[in-house]
């Protein structure tokens, strides 16, 4: 019983630590919820259904490995390479997200200073339209986001829980696997929402409204920045 306890508090600890550690827990929801202009019980819901689908991929794999009788080591090797799946999808969803923003940019009437032959075709015909008729004409993705980050999340590893999985189940102690899976959810999805709401109240100073034009473009960065920094740097 103390071994389980030790656990729980562990199971807590690293769900905190390692949210807080992660900038891919929570950059994508803030840049994404200014850019969008998600309302902060939206942003917010989204985060929480990121944070769940996040916890289930890990737990599944955790509890399917064990029942195979897969090592650690492999499951952890499994793990990392979903970490460096993830990498490569925020990668390239950052990437998309950006040029999308530039594009957007451009067609609300802030590429005026560039000769019409060094535009798109598919930004010329939008060259003199007034702002409010080009938001019209573009369809909009709000919806489509929130999937793809789910999706993102999905796949999206949890390192540290598979080693603390492993010990309850090797018990056959089913409620040490639920008790530890449910605290190290609860923690993570709780530090994520925290954490998300700090900046998304930080980001609505008045100062930062003045790049509100630019938020596409800066919400895409950081995706691709975030995605650069899991798969090359380490993050």
């Amino acid at each position: 019983m103390y071994e389980l306890h030790v656990l729980l508090v562990t199971a807590i600890s690293l769900g905190f630590i390692h949210t807080l550690l992660g900038p891919d827990h929570y950059l994508p929801f803030i840049v994404l919820s200014k850019a969008r202009k998600w309302s902060l019980t939206k942003t917010l819901w989204i985060t929480f259904f990121g944070g769940v689908g996040h916890i289930a991929g890990s737990v599944v794999l955790g509890i399917t490995g064990v029942a195979l009788g897969i090592s650690v080591s492999k499951l952890e090797m499994i793990e990392a390479s979903r970490g460096n799946l993830v990498a490569w999808m925020l990668i390239v969803f950052g990437l998309s997200y950006t040029i999308f923003g530039v594009v957007k940019y451009m067609r609300n009437g802030h590429h005026t200073h560039l000769p019409k032959f060094l535009l798109p075709k598919s930004i010329r015909k939008y060259r003199h339209l007034p702002t409010t008729e080009v938001e019209e004409a573009k369809e909009d993705t709000t919806r489509l986001t929130p999937w793809i980050l789910f999706l993102i999340f999905v796949f999206g590893p949890c390192e540290v829980l598979i080693p603390l999985l492993i010990y309850p189940a090797s018990q056959h102690n089913m409620f040490g696997v639920f008790a530890v899976a449910m605290l190290f959810g609860i923690a993570t999805i709780s530090t994520m929402l925290f954490t998300v709401l700090i900046g998304y109240k930080g980001t609505s100073l008045t100062l930062f409204k003045k790049s509100e034009k630019y938020m596409h473009m800066i919400a895409g960065s950081v995706i691709l920045i975030t995605g650069i920094g899991i798969r090359f740097w380490g993050w």
